[in-house]
């Protein structure tokens, strides 16, 4: 058995189940372990509380590991304090372990894996890029309980069916704070921004961008103009229906936010132009023709402009 952990928000959770469907798509057998969101303490040692939001989605066909079921792979809980023999034969023999922790981009070895416990995010789109016709028609948003917010998110919809359009997703909020800022803040720049615009602009005219953003003041003073409609009324637990708007867009330019990556990906167009920055973290050094091998279909803008 597999164990894939889901852990941080929307978009992440979002590529843990990818992940997990990929692997029982090739045979393996498969949990999803959900755990942390039930641990307070995990969840403070990210800064920020999450749940689990794969629920708020229509019901999706995972199936969540037991206690027993971790156990048996682990040899414990997730957050229960590993022995010291059992870190010295992980550091060791490393492959001995029974958990694999992500530490690069891609690790095509997890798919020859059996009975191991996966911990990573596993963003990159060659994990599942076979499969993700599957993953859009599984992974579907619900009818707002608040019909006047269903009626103006229908509204728009149908308005983005119509245009040329193109979702601006622009995450600052807690990417400026100092905990943040270090590892995410400085890659989508104004700079990254100007030239992914500039690049919708040459291809398709009369186009329509739809900005989303939590810091919509930010937006509204560096945005102007009849080409831009602001998206500010999904709030709280229905934050997501801002990812569903963005897949009815029928182009996207993405933050470093895994939230917008999936914004794209459930873009079911085949002709859309997908724009994403070159790097997602500051930690990591963007290598083109890697990049261009494990993000195949996307555009990739480096924080000072530059396509890869």
């Amino acid at each position: 058995m597999l164990i894939v952990r889901a852990m941080g928000g929307l978009g992440n959770q979002l590529q843990q189940y990818a992940l997990y469907r990929k692997l029982e798509q090739i045979g393996k057998d498969v949990r999803l372990d959900i755990s942390w969101f039930r641990n307070d303490a995990l969840q403070a040692a990210m800064a920020a509380g999450r749940e689990l939001e794969l629920d708020y989605l229509k019901p999706l066909p995972y199936r969540v590991a037991s206690e027993e079921e971790i156990r048996a792979v682990l040899g414990r809980l997730w957050e229960e304090p590993e022995g010291i023999g059992s870190k010295i034969r992980r550091k060791l023999r490393p492959a001995l372990s029974p958990s694999f922790e992500e530490s690069g981009m891609y690790h095509e070895q997890i798919f020859g894996m059996e009975h191991k416990y996966l911990v990573g995010y596993w963003a990159c789109e060659k994990y599942y890029a076979d499969i993700m016709d599957t993953l859009r028609a599984e992974i579907t948003f619900p009818r707002n309980r608040d019909e006047i917010l269903q009626e103006k998110n229908d509204a728009v919809s149908r308005q983005m069916e119509a245009e040329m359009s193109v979702s601006v997703h622009i995450r600052r909020g807690d990417y400026l704070d100092d905990i943040n800022r270090a590892l995410f803040g400085g890659i989508c720049t104004e700079t990254y921004y100007e030239t992914a615009i500039g690049y919708i602009r040459e291809r398709f005219p009369n186009v329509r961008f739809y900005l989303f953003s939590d810091d919509i003041p930010y937006v509204r003073e560096r945005y102007r103009g009849k080409e831009y409609r602001i998206v500010d009324w999904n709030h709280g637990k229905d934050s997501f229906y801002d990812m569903m708007l963005m897949s009815r867009c029928k182009h996207n330019i993405c933050a470093n936010s895994t939230f917008s990556f999936w914004g794209a990906r459930l873009n079911p167009h085949t002709d859309k132009v997908m724009i994403r920055p070159s790097i997602h973290k500051n930690t990591q050094v963007c290598v083109p023709e890697q990049m261009q091998k494990l993000w195949a279909g996307w555009v990739l803008v480096t924080p000072d402009g530059m396509p890869v």
